[in-house]
C-alpha cells in the first residue's frame, strides 16, 4: 500500500455515490439537492494543506457540485463526462502528473477506465461489486458517509503527512 500511495500528488473523485450517497433529490420546483459529508470535505482540505491536489470528474452536471467545488477550493472540475477518460487526460495535461501519481475514487463501472490506470484506486463500501477487483482499497464507509475521508486520511498517513497537517488540532 505504501508503495502505491507514496507518489500520489492528485486525488480525483467521482461525485454521485462517492462524495454523496448517490441520491439525487428534486423539490417540487425541480431544484436539485445533494448531501455532502463535512468530514469528507475536511479530509479534502487536509490533503490540500499537504500539497495534494484534488479534482472532480462526474458523469452528471449539477450547480450543487460546482458550488461545493468552489467551497472546497477544487479547481479542476469536470461535469457531464460520460466518457471520463477525456477529462482525466485533460487534468493530467494541466497538472503534469502521470498515472502513478494519481489516486481515483469511483463507485460504478463508468469509473473502470480510470480505476484501471491510476496508481491508487479506491471505492466506497457500497460501490457496485463489479469494480472491486480493480481497486486497491475499499473504504469501510459508503459514499457520502465518510468514504472519501478514509482515503484522504490513508494517503496522509502513508505519506507521513498526517501529523504535520493535523498538529494544530492536537495542541494542548
Amino acid at each position: 500500500m505504501k508503495q502505491r500511495i507514496a507518489p500520489i500528488r492528485l486525488l480525483i473523485l467521482d461525485v454521485d455515490g462517492v462524495l454523496t450517497d448517490g441520491r439525487i433529490v428534486f423539490d417540487s420546483n425541480g431544484i436539485e439537492s445533494k448531501f455532502f459529508n463535512v468530514k469528507d470535505g475536511h479530509g479534502i482540505k487536509l490533503l490540500q494543506r499537504a500539497g495534494i491536489a484534488v479534482a472532480i470528474i462526474s458523469g452528471r452536471e449539477s450547480q450543487v457540485v460546482a458550488n461545493r467545488a468552489v467551497e472546497l477550493g477544487i479547481d479542476h472540475v469536470y461535469q457531464k463526462s460520460l466518457d471520463k477518460m477525456a477529462p482525466y487526460q485533460d487534468v493530467l495535461a494541466k497538472t503534469g502528473f502521470t498515472d502513478h501519481q494519481v489516486a481515483f475514487m469511483g463507485d460504478d463501472i463508468i469509473d473502470l477506465p480510470i480505476l484501471r490506470r491510476v496508481g491508487f484506486a479506491a471505492a466506497p463500501a457500497d460501490a457496485v461489486a463489479d469494480i472491486f477487483p480493480y481497486v486497491h482499497f475499499v473504504a469501510k464507509n459508503g459514499g457520502g458517509w465518510g468514504a472519501v475521508r478514509e482515503v484522504c486520511d490513508l494517503i496522509l498517513k502513508e505519506q507521513s503527512a498526517w501529523e504535520p497537517v493535523t498538529a494544530r488540532y492536537f495542541l494542548l
